[in-house]
């Protein structure tokens, strides 16, 4: 299995920033699906295809080690799509014109479901990846509940297992958007829309390479639960932009992130943030690497380094000389 390093070097707080991945464009359309691939197609035009991607999925064998390969078709296809844990690597590619943009993206996923009629986060997701080794290309995946005050939580994407990877691809919502939630994951030039913690997860080392965050209401948009030091859970959102949706939505009206924990970890780097971010930055005042003192929590900390206008810091006040972040052995994603 060839695997692509997301973060070559290890980096003290007081030296450069992290390395970044050397991402391959792909830039020549995927309007057809190679040979032996499972074919999804809503209108049944294509012979041999299933009519919704939770029919293509359990098509997939769940016993070959061979890798798998699944093409979308056109089409908004309203379901909720679960693919659980298979002994092979699988790709999920969208039909695309240009596979090196999401703007060219033609095929949504869409579900509307929030946890007030479920029991867990992970049951609203509209698409619940459960799959070790996958890749998703050029889709667009939405959560259309929109917000309520109380078990509003509904996710676009529950990545909850290790070496996943997702270019290209569209995630929508409002709270809780994408929960990576354990082991490597990368998440590359793709589009991030929400309001409330829609970029959160307990135990993934999740790199968000070159994205647009987009935000659309009042809120924060990271939320760590590391649970303790030994966890090597790491957010890590590097040369991106942050920004409103559109000029219609309040300016100074949202966090890079609040701690879900005691340890929480989150880092914004080589990133230009727009006049949506408070000028705190963290829910509690955190711009650098620090403890807030007058707080219980323990070892919370969120970092930005080398921001771009409009919200550079005029100076850097990192406390914590000592710590280093994880070698890149933490950061293999094969894409």
């Amino acid at each position: 299995m060839h695997f692509i390093s997301i973060l070559s070097l290890a980096a003290t707080l007081l030296g450069s920033v992290s390395a970044a991945p050397v991402l391959q464009e792909r830039a020549t359309a995927r309007t057809s699906a190679p040979a032996g691939a499972i074919i999804v197609d809503k209108t049944g035009a294509v012979s041999g295809s299933y009519t919704t991607v939770q029919a293509g999925v359990n098509a997939l064998s769940s016993s070959t080690t061979s890798p798998q390969y699944l093409f979308i078709y056109p089409g908004t296809y309203i379901e909720q799509v679960y693919v659980p844990a298979l002994q092979s690597n699988l790709t999920i590619q969208g039909y695309t014109e240009d596979a090196s943009t999401y703007s060219q993206n033609q095929v949504t996923l869409s579900y509307n479901l929030a946890l007030k009629d479920t029991t867990s986060d992970d049951l609203t997701a509209t698409l619940r990846q459960w799959n070790t080794n996958t890749k998703v290309y050029n889709l667009i995946i939405e959560n259309t509940f929109g917000h309520i005050n109380k078990n509003g939580q509904n996710l676009a994407i529950s990545a909850h297992t290790g070496n996943q990877g997702y270019y290209a691809t569209q995630f929508i919502g409002y709270q809780d958007t994408i929960l990576a939630n354990t082991g490597a994951q990368l998440y590359a030039k793709c589009l991030v829309v929400g309001a409330i913690d829609f970029i959160f997860g307990q135990k993934a080392l999740a790199w968000f390479e070159n994205n647009d965050i987009r935000t659309i209401a009042a809120g924060s948009i990271t939320a760590s639960g590391r649970s303790d030091d030994t966890n090597p859970s790491w957010y890590v959102i590097n040369n991106s932009n942050v920004q409103n949706i559109n000029s219609s939505v309040a300016t100074y009206n949202n966090y890079l992130g609040r701690p879900w924990g005691d340890y929480a970890r989150v880092i914004f780097q080589n990133t230009y943030l727009g006049n949506n971010i408070k000028p705190a930055g963290g829910v509690f005042g955190v711009r650098h690497w620090t403890i807030p003192s007058t707080l219980p929590l323990r070892n919370t900390a969120t970092l930005d380094l080398d921001l771009f206008p409009p919200k550079v810091p005029e100076q850097a006040s990192v406390l914590l000389l000592s710590h280093q972040l994880p070698s890149s052995r933490y950061w293999e994603v094969d894409i």
